[in-house]
């Protein structure tokens, strides 16, 4: 809870944390006339955001300014409240100062909002990049020491072999060994969850990439293949315990398939073999000790 000074400060603080997205929570107001022991009304507003804290600090300045939220996009907050002064300022004719982003001697950027004489709010950003970050369990992007099998379709090969380059591009940039990845060539995509299920059952992988493109203007039944291939690859994943990293684009045309392949939105087959490199390590971690040094073992001795 921050006490503000008057009814007209709090309304322009209202109304900056609104602009940023804040979520305005049931306020409260009090009419003095009403009870003997306050001597004017009162009124508050709770502003909640996602994720948020308290933190109490002794034995040093205090803050300046001394209202500070601490956020995790400092340049894109720099830039609404930016905007949002110009617009207040043109509607409604009062003003408001911003300084620019700067470094703090407590490893921070910070700036500061003043929207009249001792009324300020201060944004900053901590420059460590595991300030506040959420303890979780994540795999590396190491594909060393592990086997992995490319699963890709032949149709439309002019896709599906840059699909194929960009995912051995991403396993061999990770540290895996090219005897160590296996590929395996199916006429389409139809015939993708059938030969990813039985490398996944032979456990010989840590992972499976799957590759292949289906193309609206070539088939009627676009849609029906595409949800079979899908289900097919997922079921696979779930069944055998075996990750599977779906690059199977779904397009419209033959020049977006393209695109996706690597000539404007980057290589969806290097971003399959990245997940398959990410889940396999995942998976390792996630297992109970027992089972992922058998698992690791395995992988080595395949």
């Amino acid at each position: 809870m921050v006490p503000v000074a008057s009814e007209a400060d709090f309304a322009q603080l209202a109304e900056l944390l609104e602009a940023l997205g804040f979520e305005r929570g049931r306020g409260w107001s009090y009419d003095a006339g009403a009870a003997d022991l306050r001597e004017s009304a009162a009124k508050g507003a709770p502003f909640m955001a996602p994720l948020g804290n308290l933190e109490l600090v002794y034995g040093r300045r205090p803050a300046e300014p001394p209202l500070l939220i601490e956020v995790t996009a400092l340049d894109q907050i720099h830039a609404t409240v930016k905007a949002w002064l110009i617009n207040r300022r043109r509607s409604k004719g009062v003003g408001g100062e911003i300084s620019e982003p700067a470094l703090t001697d407590w490893n921070a950027r910070l700036f500061s909002v003043e929207l009249d004489p001792g009324l300020s709010v201060g944004f900053w950003q901590s420059e460590n990049p595991l300030h506040n970050r959420p303890v979780a369990v994540e795999g590396d992007l190491s594909a060393a020491g592990r086997r992995f099998a490319i699963v890709a379709a032949r149709w439309n090969a002019v896709i599906t072999d840059r699909l194929l380059q960009g995912a051995l591009d991403a396993l061999l940039r990770s540290g895996c060994a090219r005897k160590d990845i296996e590929i395996v060539r199916v006429p389409g995509a139809w015939e993708i969850p059938s030969a990813a299920r039985t490398l996944a059952e032979s456990g010989r992988f840590a992972a499976i990439v799957t590759l292949g493109v289906l193309l609206r203007g070539e088939t009627a039944h676009y849609e029906a293949i595409y949800n079979e291939v899908a289900r097919g690859i997922g079921q696979s994943q779930q069944e055998t315990g075996v990750p599977h990293a779906f690059g199977v684009l779904t397009c419209e045309t033959l020049e977006q398939a393209l695109d996706r392949a690597g000539v404007k939105s980057g290589n969806k087959g290097f971003e399959a073999g990245i997940a398959a490199i990410e889940m396999a390590s995942l998976q390792a971690k996630l297992q109970p000790e027992g089972r992922a040094s058998s698992a690791s073992a395995v992988e080595a001795g395949s």
